[in-house]
């Protein structure tokens, strides 16, 4: 899918104890990376970084992103040549809670992270992954596009708005300019939508949260059952990440910037909706609305334009909602009543492949009839 891009590339993920990071970690090596990772502890237990024992398979670095000495320490021990930053503070309701850690974390620490990049003459690539809440959000019910304004009603979005701030300036100051030890790097800043997918226990994540009730037979919570997300698998907005930096190492001129990685309008669908689809994959399950009016704002409508992907990079949605959802809660089954050993390392790596395959057939499908619709069009 990559043209062999990463093949005996040395690539530095920070974040790679997170549920993307530690997806992301798997796919590199399967991809024949040499992959190191700069992190602190997997925010939850259990974990996919410990259930697919990627200690073993890389470079594991334990790191705060705000500690700019450390950084540059990994940087200089490593010379990565690709860099993909994902460490966050990645939860609005926490971000009520912790305002400050989130915008030291979520901003201080990506100016580390751009600084850290800007400073070290290998890395040719960076992917900096902030969030579809960096946007102003109005409630609309058309998707927001890479040049609408940014902005943000909580701390958590506010700071990813921020952070894309930062990152334009880096970017116009340094990244896209023959001034940094001479060269150009290929950057870019990537929001993706909600991803879901196995191995993510996340708390105040919709999944998280509904997997936990239900390995337990307990009831399924929600608290706002009618807002409407973006809802996607997590090895869709990778895919994405993963093009986006082979391209960015291809040709960082045309590439660097800001891009949109979301689903389709048919996987746009409420909590309940998506709660209930789960539901029927696990296979039983209710749940109960404690819906409160007086608890923080969280955004009801989300959408993004993922246009400038399709037409600039040729990137699709892959599987269609009920798929991403099988293949969660297959991940999930596996997991809670098959498994053994509970090392999950073999069932990513078979979904990985599964969903490598399955996109080679089927935007090759789409090409073809892309083709022949231009095709007749002409005629």
């Amino acid at each position: 899918m990559f043209d062999n891009i990463y093949q005996n590339k040395t690539v530095l993920i920070t974040g790679h104890t997170g549920f993307k990071g530690s997806w992301l970690a798997l796919w590199l090596k399967e991809l024949g990376a040499n992959v190191i990772g700069y992190s602190l502890a997997p925010p939850s237990q259990p974990n996919n970084f410990e259930v697919t024992n990627l200690r073993e398979k890389m470079t594991d670095v334990r790191g705060d992103i705000r500690d700019l000495d450390c950084l540059l320490e990994t940087f200089t021990r490593y010379q990565p040549e690709l860099v993909f930053h994902l460490a966050a503070q990645p939860i609005v309701r926490c971000s009520y809670n912790e305002p400050k850690m989130t915008f030291d974390t979520n901003v201080g620490g990506t100016v580390n992270i751009f600084e850290a990049v800007r400073r070290t003459s290998s890395v040719k690539v960076l992917v900096n992954v902030t969030s579809d809440k960096c946007y102003e959000n109005r409630e609309r019910v058309w998707g927001y596009r890479e040049n609408d304004p940014l902005g943000g009603h909580d701390p958590y979005s506010a700071s990813k708005a921020c952070a894309e701030l930062v990152f334009n300036a880096y970017l116009k100051s340094y990244f896209s300019q023959s001034v940094v030890h001479g060269r150009t790097i290929g950057a870019a800043s990537v929001r993706a939508g909600n991803v879901i997918g196995g191995g993510d226990w996340g708390v105040d994540r919709l999944v998280p949260d509904c997997i936990r009730s239900l390995s337990r037979n307990r009831p399924v919570f929600l608290r706002n059952p009618r807002s409407v997300r973006p809802w996607q698998h997590v090895l869709e907005a990778l895919g994405g990440y993963l093009l986006l930096g082979a391209c960015l190492s291809q040709n960082p001129e045309k590439y660097s910037g800001a891009w949109n990685f979301g689903p389709d309008d048919g996987s746009h669908l409420t909590v309940l909706a998506l709660t209930d689809l789960l539901i029927k994959f696990w296979g039983e399950g209710v749940w109960v609305d404690i819906s409160d009016s007086t608890s923080p704002h969280e955004a009801k409508l989300l959408k993004l334009n993922c246009d400038k992907a399709h037409a600039g990079l040729n990137w699709h949605n892959v599987l269609t909602i009920d798929e991403c959802l099988q293949m969660t809660a297959q991940w999930y089954q596996k997991y809670y009543r098959e498994s053994q050993s509970r090392d999950l390392s073999a069932l990513c790596i078979e979904q990985i492949r599964d969903y490598m395959d399955l996109a080679e057939g089927r935007l090759l499908d789409l090409g073809v009839k892309i083709a022949t619709s231009k095709a007749v069009l002409c005629s």
